[in-house]
């Protein structure tokens, strides 16, 4: 799944190419990628017609385009779930269609177009209401989102009070959307080795300032992955024309199994993790006692 770098390299790019386009058609060619739209594709499309797409948002791994008519936002937005391999491109008109292209936008200035591609359909696009959360608009739908640690309103400090209060791991806890939004396997990993924080260790354990060090590691593997373009292991990741992140050359730990860590030399370890897998340095980050596993 996308975490929020590589949704911030597709926001930005949108931005760029579509942001206070008007749109003149919809084409949805896979009912399956507006199935979240329950009005239906030809309801979805209707009601795009003739709509500017006034500003691409984001909200941890959370996109969406706010709706109006062309100077205000009307209160609805466009939302894109990229799925596990949901991608939005912007091609010139009459490029060859992609082999998986599920909807395309075409807009009223005649230019590029917009298209939604998704190879295993698990992601698409839908209509929704904005509500006021946490001093930004969102789509209802994600309301109850936490805010990700590149908005201006996150408070490590009263995050810190609620990492300590719960009795789970600090890798469960970072993965908890409700607590905070935008991390997932890979940065978790990776934020844990900068901050030397096994994946395991309780969160009631963190004091205040390991919170506010992890929070940094946090930020900063972020941001260095956004100036990477993210991270793609295939071709189904990529910004909106169609080019791959290159962040997976920097990665400390995640899917380095056996490889020597950067910082001490121990083999890197690869634990079972939620279906999934944990990668910490033996070493740097050695297992608490008291571990969550």
């Amino acid at each position: 799944m996308p975490e929020l770098p590589e949704v911030e390299v597709v926001r930005r790019g949108v931005a760029e190419h579509v942001a206070g386009r008007t749109v003149a058609e919809v084409e949805v060619l896979h009912p399956r990628a507006v199935r979240r739209h329950v009005p239906g594709a030809d309801d979805f499309a209707t009601r795009l017609v003739g709509r500017c797409l006034t500003a691409a948002r984001r909200r941890g791994k959370y996109l969406w385009i706010e709706l109006g008519d062309g100077t205000l936002p009307d209160g609805e937005a466009l939302v894109a779930h990229l799925g596990m391999s949901g991608q939005l491109l912007v091609q010139p008109p009459g490029a060859p269609d992609e082999k998986h292209l599920r909807v395309r936008f075409r807009f009223a200035d005649g230019g590029p177009e917009l298209r939604f591609v998704d190879q295993r359909t698990f992601g698409g696009l839908h209509l929704a209401e904005l509500v006021e959360v946490g001093g930004l608009a969102v789509p209802k739908p994600i309301e109850h989102i936490a805010c990700d640690p590149l908005e201006p309103v996150f408070d490590v400090e009263e995050l810190a009070g609620r990492l300590r209060s719960r009795r789970t791991s600090i890798k469960r806890a970072l993965l908890d959307q409700s607590l905070v939004s935008g991390i997932g396997n890979i940065y978790a990993d990776e934020a844990l080795w900068r901050a030397k924080l096994h994946w395991a260790r309780p969160t009631a354990t963190l004091t205040r300032p390991k919170v506010r060090e992890l929070f940094a590691a946090v930020t900063e593997v972020m941001q260095d992955a956004l100036r990477a373009g993210g991270t793609s292991f295939d071709a189904l990741y990529v910004n909106v024309n169609g080019e791959s992140g290159y962040f997976d050359r920097s990665l400390a730990v995640y899917g380095r199994a056996g490889q020597p860590c950067s910082r001490c030399g121990a083999p890197i370890r690869r634990d079972p993790f939620m279906n999934r897998s944990s990668y910490t340095c033996p070493v740097c980050q050695p297992k608490p006692r008291n571990a969550h596993l």
